[in-house]
């Protein structure tokens, strides 16, 4: 979920990527309650609550520092606004502690933040140095470095193949192997330079930087972003109410083809193998699709926040 890089001012006054997309799909009424899954640093949640003054907005995340700005930020919405921390996974347990029964609408703005990429001390990116962390709530879970030096060579090629379609997963996962035996990786530079170290010269000058998948698909592991994007659908998806929207931007392919069949399912009537002589398995239409094809930014905003130019927007709405 890029944003712009976290300055006292930039904090508050970015531009969330696809703003006025998400506002007019969501379609804020007056009186709905809407759920902002991964709230970030607000900037989709102050254009819905300025979209509608009579719509209460519950804003969700991981990661406590941003919650911090964002209560800031829409501290002028008052009682309209409930910030938690958590996962949007757990979204069950986090709207039964506010005694919400269900919502009109859901936004989850997966992936990474520029807040978080930003910030060496985070760990995500390769940029700038830093410990090797990664995990987007920092009181839960094992950091990157923790779990490189646990998992097995086998687990850490399928992770690079898996989740960052790393085509020379084998060889970098022995580079870090080896690697681990002479001292622990603690600093995202060291990965860098391991996994630079391990590929083809042609690769490693190629057009984007030879870290960029692997460093992709341990953040992934980490923080268990594909199972919590699952989860988050189909929890999600439950609370809605009749009529309500589910909307999301994901910023690659992995996270795309997960919400594009969930949501191609939702809307089908059977889901029976295609052998089969008749529909044994009583399955109903569930949801409208209201994206055929997903909304992505235009060349003016891909121009002005190139971090936003792989978002893609999908929505549907729940009609039982």
């Amino acid at each position: 979920m890029p944003e712009h890089p976290d300055d006292s001012r930039a904090a508050y006054d970015h531009i969330p990527v696809l703003r006025d997309e998400v506002v007019r799909v969501l379609a804020p009424q007056p009186g709905a309650t809407l759920v902002d899954g991964t709230v970030g640093l607000g900037g989709h949640a102050e254009a819905i609550l300025e979209a509608e003054p009579a719509v209460r907005l519950i804003g969700i995340d991981r990661d406590e520092a941003a919650l911090d700005r964002t209560k800031t930020r829409l501290a002028r919405f008052g009682e309209r606004v409930s910030l938690l921390h958590g996962d949007y996974a757990g979204l069950d347990r986090l709207l039964d502690e506010v005694g919400v029964d269900a919502v009109d609408g859901l936004l989850l703005d997966v992936g990474v933040s520029s807040l978080q990429l930003d910030d060496p001390a985070r760990g995500f990116s390769f940029r700038s140095d830093g410990p090797l962390d990664m995990r987007m709530d920092r009181s839960a879970g094992r950091s990157a470095a923790e779990w490189l030096a646990s998992a097995s060579q086998a687990e850490i090629a399928d992770v690079l193949t898996k989740y960052g379609e790393e085509r020379y997963a084998a060889r970098i996962a022995r580079a870090i192997d080896e690697a681990r035996q002479r001292e622990a990786i603690e600093t995202t530079a060291a990965l860098a330079e391991i996994i630079r170290g391990a590929v083809p010269a042609a690769y490693r000058h190629g057009r984007i930087d030879a870290a960029t998948r692997t460093f992709q698909a341990i953040r992934i592991r980490v923080n268990g972003e594909l199972e919590a994007l699952e989860a988050g659908l189909r929890t999600g998806f439950h609370r809605l109410t009749c009529g309500g929207i589910l909307a999301v931007i994901s910023f690659h392919s992995l996270e795309d083809r997960i919400v594009k069949r969930f949501f191609r399912v939702a809307a089908t009537d059977c889901i029976c193998p295609p052998e089969l002589p008749a529909c044994v398995c009583d399955k109903r239409v569930e949801a409208e699709v209201l994206t055929k094809r997903p909304v992505m930014p235009s060349a003016g905003e891909a121009a002005a926040n190139p971090r936003a130019r792989s978002a893609k927007l999908r929505a549907a709405r729940k009609v039982v």
